[in-house]
């Protein structure tokens, strides 16, 4: 007899919460307790399947969990000419819906099983990642691949995310960050393929069609080249028998490979305000940076830690906030693509004060150039740097997204194993040598936005006005 009050759609319902909270609980249990064990980094297994696609597997069995993430040579310098933002797009498509499955039954459908899946874009790279409770594994997986194989490419729900990619892009105008990333991004690669930002802006969003998603989605989105990362509960003999019937039937390669891209030209010295009527002032700097599989990009690494990456050790922040008072925060970052890819130092101050803290930043730059490092600033960096590579590694779905790196861009199995000893092994002269290489000021483009100056040398851009380009 049933009791009462009880029903199966109730029941449906309370289990389905309970997986949800249990799945978020689980996230945070994982990276509470993953750092103490990270300093032993398991061995990352692979295997291919017949199609050509390439599935390595972290196995982690601290937490009933499994996240796995697809790389694909899809991103958006794929993106067709004057419609950047494609594969961006694309990628909310795939998470969106499919052929079998409308948005509001996908919806369900993921929420029933408190599936996480989702979809993103870099410029190399398109991603779709699923995160899953180990008991859901099997329809977590069968989500994951009607997703990738089964798109709905429905017109109405593409019109709506386009409308709303469009509307983000309206919105981030309004932020000096997004501004200086536009303009820098067009300085430092002008008409190359990562010039423009992968979220696309107002020109190219209103340009693309749902045809260009499927053009892209039929050229680029192939097993061959693609890595599947995984993480978490899980053994390969019960990956595969979950992917291989799944998967069998995908089949060919991309039209253009990953590394099927030229170095985009080195631009020097460039600089451009974009006016906003703002008190505070934006400042990026930027030139290229090394690629990812750059031979100096260890001790290229090492330098930017010390010059910007570290945070408060940094010293870009202590000689411009610390010492001067002059930013309100400064930091730098290189980002390593299939070929050399944007190297960028970012401030923000108030208006009065650009001018001076741009300087003195090429004053930092100029130093290290001449003269590298100290031993005890590489002692330092070094130290930080291996006593936080627990932190890198400390969930599922961030060991997905390293795993994914280093399959997609084909480096050695063991990286996150020697990435240590690789740090530590990098030397003063070596740091010297990548500071001769990235920092010397005079290669370095600007950009500034907030109020404009009296600096004829600069191309001026202003606020956009309401798009109506075609």
């Amino acid at each position: 007899m049933m009791h009462q009050g009880f029903s199966p759609q109730r029941h449906e319902g309370t289990k389905n919460r309970t997986r949800i909270f249990l799945l978020g609980t689980l996230c945070a249990l994982a990276v509470h307790f993953f750092p103490v064990m990270a300093f032993a980094v398991p061995a990352i297994e692979e295997a291919r399947l017949d199609n050509g696609l390439r599935v390595l597997l972290m196995q982690a069995h601290n937490v009933p969990m499994v996240s796995m993430q697809l790389t694909l040579p899809a991103g958006s310098r794929f993106d067709p000419e004057g419609q950047g933002g494609t594969a961006s797009t694309l990628a909310s498509m795939l998470s969106d819906h499919t052929v079998r499955h409308d948005f509001v039954a996908w919806a369900n459908l993921l929420d029933a099983e408190a599936i996480r899946l989702g979809a993103g874009a870099g410029r190399d790279n398109l991603d779709l990642s699923l995160t899953v409770l180990k008991e859901a594994l099997p329809a977590g997986v069968n989500a994951f691949a009607e997703a990738l194989l089964k798109p709905g490419w429905d017109i109405v729900r593409f019109e709506i995310l386009k409308e709303d990619a469009i509307a983000a892009a309206q919105k981030a105008q309004e932020e000096p960050g997004v501004r200086a990333s536009e303009a820098l991004g067009q300085l430092v690669f002008g008409t190359h393929p990562y010039g423009h930002r992968p979220d696309g802006s107002l020109k190219s969003l209103k340009r693309i069609e749902l045809n260009g998603l499927k053009q892209l989605y039929r050229s680029q989105v192939k097993p061959e080249g693609a890595v599947l990362a995984v993480s978490g509960d899980v053994n390969m003999p019960e990956l595969l028998k979950l992917l291989v019937p799944l998967l069998k039937d995908w089949q060919g390669k991309p039209e253009k490979g990953l590394f099927d891209i030229e170095p985009p030209a080195n631009t020097q010295g460039l600089s451009e305000q974009v006016e906003m009527e703002t008190k505070q002032a934006l400042v990026s700097l930027g030139r290229l940076g090394p690629d990812r599989k750059a031979t100096d990009f260890f001790p290229a690494f090492v330098l930017n830690h010390i010059l910007g990456g570290g945070g408060f050790s940094s010293i870009l922040m202590e000689e411009v906030r610390e010492n001067r008072g002059l930013v309100y925060g400064i930091y730098s970052y290189f980002v390593p693509l299939a070929v050399p890819g944007p190297y960028v130092i970012s401030l923000q101050t108030r208006a009065d004060q650009a001018d001076q803290a741009s300087q003195v930043v090429r004053d930092v730059l100029a130093e290290l150039f001449e003269k590298g490092v100290t031993d005890k600033q590489l002692h330092d960096a070094k130290s930080n740097l291996m006593g936080s590579f627990a932190q890198r590694m400390d969930s599922n779905r961030e060991r997905v997204g390293l795993i994914g790196m280093i399959g997609f861009y084909d480096l050695p199995l063991d990286y996150l194993q020697t990435w240590t000893d690789k740090v530590n092994a990098v030397s003063t002269a070596d740091v010297k040598q990548a500071a001769g290489r990235y920092l010397n000021p005079e290669d370095w483009n600007q950009v500034r936005v907030g109020p404009l100056t009296e600096n004829k040398d600069s191309q001026v851009t202003s606020p956009p006005d309401a798009d109506t380009s075609p």
